[in-house]
């Protein structure tokens, strides 16, 4: 099997993706893609989420990161199968194919809880490094299960920052102030927010008193290693309940 195969089992054609979100994604890095949930899927996954973080307790989220004031949760592929929706959904992996070119995978599958009082983050890039314009390595996919509003943390984006060829520190001594053109990403639950990883971005405060969720989806080149090491943590019922496709995509 090979990535055009994968691309058209999963009902990726030339026009997934209008002309005019491709020119945004390239131009400033991140792309709102609404209504990719329904309602009911939002309500399923967060419940879903929370029994996890209930089971998990101190342990969450430690196959990947564990963070103060969130609640985190990693290797959701191997815990429930609603969450592969993340990986196959057909808009969302033309948006990875679109920024990262033929040969992707997953990364990893991850949830975020930014928890009342708390979630600042310092701005930052998903990756080690400045690259190139047009040499991108990883992307990424933010699932709203709750509004992201002015006052619960949404993530602030930097457009343009991933062409730039340089890190956040570069321009901004104290990543946790304000950028210089920087825009929150405002939407309700059920967007999917697809981000390159080398746009600068961050959490920021949640100063509501509910919780805000979210699930990232991140894909990254082939010949780089995942953040989570699918073939490592895959379980063997997982793997068998897996199509083809979607072994691919993990590259288990």
């Amino acid at each position: 099997m090979d990535i055009k195969e994968v691309l058209y089992e999963l009902g990726v054609r030339d026009d997934t993706l209008t002309a005019e979100e491709k020119a945004q994604l390239d131009r400033d890095g991140y792309l709102p893609l609404a209504g990719i949930l329904s309602p009911e899927q939002v309500a399923k996954f967060g419940a879903r989420l929370d029994e996890l973080s209930a089971i998990e307790g101190d342990k969450a989220g430690l196959e990947v990161h564990q963070e103060v004031g969130t609640d985190r949760l990693a290797d959701l592929i191997n815990k429930d199968p609603m969450f592969e929706i993340c990986f196959t959904h057909p808009r969302v992996v033309a948006a990875m194919h679109h920024v990262l070119g033929d040969e992707i995978k997953l990364s990893s599958l991850n949830s975020r809880t930014s928890l009342p009082g708390q979630g600042l983050q310092d701005v930052h890039a998903d990756w080690a490094k400045a690259v190139e314009p047009g040499d991108y390595y990883a992307c990424n996919s933010i699932w709203l299960l709750d509004d992201f509003t002015e006052q619960n943390g949404a993530t602030r984006v930097v457009p343009g920052s991933h062409r730039s060829g340089k890190m956040p520190r570069d321009v901004q001594p104290n990543p946790k102030q304000p950028f210089e053109g920087e825009v929150k990403l405002l939407a309700p639950a059920g967007t999917v927010v697809i981000f390159n990883c080398h746009t600068w971005h961050g959490g920021t405060l949640n100063s509501s008193p509910n919780r805000r969720r979210a699930m990232h989806c991140c894909f990254i080149r082939r010949d780089q290693p995942q953040q989570l090491d699918q073939r490592k943590y895959i379980r063997p019922e997982t793997y068998e309940r897996l199509s083809e496709v979607e072994r691919y995509i993990l590259d288990v």
